[in-house]
């Protein structure tokens, strides 16, 4: 036991209706202070992945350290500049953007829309000249490398549905340069997520060279080259690795990256700068005695945390009001489905109606890809700061 970070305000968490999102703010701010170093040591610059999460105080913390956003939707980039973001640090990726989506990213003159085909340049183009400007674009280049992840996560194989396949690239050259309202500022590329080897962004680093240069035999000078994101975190030892190793996943980039001379270098990370600073809390239900299992039946569920039924993900689990010897539980949900499963012979602390459950490193792709299935209320966001609880609105207050 005695894994739980914030036993100091066990009393206060108590009296919070369950389940919530419980967020650390001041280990949020450490981690952001952190990768901005590592980053700042080498010129490149971060966008915050919106996706991960959305939340007003996780992106006021992303906007005051000086980050932009990576925005995979018009109502992302809507967001990104209704919390202060500049409109020339927002990136607009995605391989369906609408043409209203679009168009808000025109009206608001983005950084850039990540480009993933030759039919989404054409709608660009057009839209466009209908508003007489001019629309920056990056080219996202599918490099056909294999991020050694889960399948549902991987997105640079050829056989994936995004960018632009590198088969296509004398295509694609024969092409753009007809296209009279789009600017094309550089290159995207994003191979996956929860990347947890290495080697996998030293290979993208060679490949986005080599890209590079065939542009630039191609009369393509890019300003800038925006390497993705997808940098893991420990799922298994959260309270022990509570952040990545920034350091050494830019310097991955800085010794196999050669670009010319002023080009520069961007990320889009997530996962690896929130997910840490999250915990869902949830309190026991009922403790059925099965004919050879023990369910230990919550009230939070897939509705809440999706990530075990989508991707059979782990999450750390822990009772944070006991500390008996271990039993294992089936950790379960209240939904209406066979995959509302947390976790299957899970060790906790021998645990009793109304205990309150920790489920860790759930600040990305946690809160924000929850539903109302099941008519359920969606779970309220709390924020840990200099061990004092916060409601989002107290929180923002301050």
């Amino acid at each position: 036991m005695n894994k739980f970070p914030h036993h100091d305000i066990i009393h206060s968490i108590k009296e919070v209706d369950t389940p919530f999102y419980l967020y650390d703010m001041d280990l949020l701010h450490t981690t952001l202070v952190a990768a901005k170093a590592a980053a700042d040591r080498r010129g490149y610059v971060i966008h915050y992945a919106v996706k991960a999460n959305n939340n007003h105080p996780i992106l006021a913390a992303m906007r005051d350290i000086g980050f932009g956003t990576d925005c995979v939707s018009g109502n992302e980039v809507a967001r990104s500049l209704e919390v202060g973001f500049d409109a020339s640090m927002v990136d607009f990726a995605g391989i369906g953007k609408t043409d209203e989506e679009i168009e808000v990213g025109l009206d608001a003159g983005i950084f850039s829309f990540n480009v993933e085909s030759l039919e989404e340049m054409e709608v660009i183009d057009e839209l466009a000249g209908k508003r007489g400007k001019k629309a920056n674009v990056s080219l996202r280049i599918n490099p056909n490398i294999d991020a050694h992840t889960h399948k549902n996560i991987t997105t640079g194989l050829s056989e994936n549905k995004f960018g632009l396949d590198l088969t296509l690239l004398p295509k694609l050259v024969d092409n753009i340069r007809k296209f009279q309202h789009v600017s094309i500022k550089g290159l995207h590329f994003h191979i996956g997520s929860q990347i947890t080897d290495l080697e996998v962004f030293k290979q993208l680093a060679v490949k986005a060279s080599q890209l590079n240069d065939y542009f630039l035999n191609q009369g393509f000078q890019f300003e800038h080259i925006n390497l993705g994101g997808g940098l893991g975190v420990s799922y298994h030892h959260p309270t022990q690795k509570r952040m990545v190793d920034f350091e050494s996943f830019f310097k991955i980039f800085e010794e196999n990256l050669t670009l010319p001379v002023g080009t520069k270098v961007h990320f889009e990370l997530g996962r690896s700068l929130v997910a840490q600073c999250g915990i869902l809390i949830s309190k026991v239900v009922y403790v059925k005695a099965g004919l050879s299992k023990r369910f230990l039946i919550l009230d939070g569920g897939m509705t809440d945390l999706i990530r075990p039924a989508l991707y059979q993900a782990f999450h750390l689990t822990e009772n944070i009001c006991r500390d008996e010897e271990a039993e294992k539980y089936d950790v379960v949900g209240p939904i209406c489905e066979s995959t509302d499963i947390f976790g299957e012979d899970v060790l906790l602390s021998k645990s009793y109606r109304g205990d309150l459950i920790a489920i860790y490193t759930t600040g990305a792709y946690g809160q924000v890809m929850s539903s109302k299935y099941n008519m359920r209320d969606r779970a309220k966001a709390y924020y840990v700061s200099q061990g004092k609880l916060y409601s989002e609105e107290s929180y923002l207050g301050e």
